[in-house]
């Protein structure tokens, strides 16, 4: 499984629309998925999915994004988390093969929402899209979401136990089977369990991209915790010292970055889980999440620019997003050649 960093064939979204949990506020996150869809476009395809592919065409040339590094597929959808339902490509090990697709199940994140419609669309995708480059693989035996799982593309995945061994996913297996079940279906080495850290607002059960994200010249960036007041603060102190007793394949510890807490966001009352560790990466640039916060959205870009010195850093107001739980990086999936 490559790492996010490596050169991407294009980035996935799936387009918002009227019958989606968007609705209330479907003008405004349209304009924040169109600031994504021109950031994107700008470094390298994108793939779009939608309910009716021709208000987005209109859409996009109102908004000046070049359409010729378009591709558009029509497709019923449930939601828009293209991270979860997505594809997870695995690159091949013969410079001379195919990239492999991997479909997982994609049960709405351990059945909370309706998800039959976003579990068929990469079966879709792939008659219509990739059937010519591309080889599909299904693993729709097993549960997994892309925004559960982080690789460094040398053989090492970092996942949380406290997605993977939540309910209705892939029980009855334990621990030690589902480790199993990652390192011969991801062709992973090792997995690496992240026990503690969890957002509140967060109805993934503790994805790693909304916490722990993987970094060029084994770099780890995490979501840190300085104020004692803060309901999260044990808990990332803990994830925290977790990170410090890891160790790399060569036996070496890892270099640390702690991203900051964006200040608390509240809708109809209900803290919602911001995060700036949920960035993407694309070529040459990173789009990181923004959250109308001064120092502390200043501070994510200098951080993660540090982690990325050769990368455009690209800030993404994710004010929209972060009311339906999930930010840039939920709402998108990279694919590989």
């Amino acid at each position: 499984m490559p790492a996010e960093w490596e050169r991407q064939w294009g980035i996935q979204l799936i387009w918002p629309h009227q019958c989606t949990d968007w609705n209330p506020i479907l003008q405004e996150i349209t304009a924040t998925y169109l600031l994504m869809a021109g950031a994107i476009v700008e470094h390298e395809r994108l793939l779009v999915v939608a309910q009716e592919t021709e208000p987005v065409r209109q859409l996009f040339h109102e908004a000046g994004i070049d359409i010729s590094r378009v591709v558009f597929h029509e497709c019923s959808i449930n939601d828009t988390w293209a991270r979860d339902s997505g594809f997870i490509t695995l690159k091949s090990s013969d410079q001379r093969g195919v990239a492999s697709l991997l479909d997982f199940k994609f049960n709405g994140w351990g059945e909370k929402f309706e998800a039959s419609k976003d579990n068929a669309i990469n079966q879709s995708l792939y008659q219509f899209i990739f059937s010519k480059s591309h080889q599909y693989v299904s693993n729709l035996d097993f549960v997994l979401e892309g925004g559960s799982i982080e690789s460094d593309g040398m053989g090492t995945v970092f996942t949380t136990t406290g997605c993977l061994m939540a309910s209705h996913r892939n029980q009855p297996l334990t621990q030690q089977q589902i480790e199993q079940e990652l390192k011969q279906r991801l062709h992973a080495h090792r997995i690496m369990w992240i026990d503690h850290g969890h957002l509140a607002g967060d109805d993934t059960d503790g994805h790693i991209d909304t916490l722990v994200r993987i970094a060029p010249n084994d770099t780890l960036l995490y979501v840190a915790c300085d104020n004692k007041e803060d309901e999260h603060y044990s808990d990332l102190k803990l994830m925290e010292q977790q990170l410090l007793s890891f160790r790399t394949i060569q036996g070496k510890p890892y270099r640390l970055i702690g991203l900051p807490m964006p200040d608390p966001i509240y809708d109809d009352g209900e803290r919602l889980p911001a995060t700036y560790a949920n960035f993407l990466i694309i070529n040459d640039a990173v789009l990181v999440p923004t959250y109308g916060q001064s120092v502390n959205d200043e501070r994510a870009i200098q951080l993660i620019q540090q982690a990325f010195p050769d990368h455009a850093m690209v800030p993404i107001d994710s004010c929209s997003i972060i009311r339906q739980h999930g930010s840039i990086h939920c709402c998108t999936m990279q694919f590989f050649e």
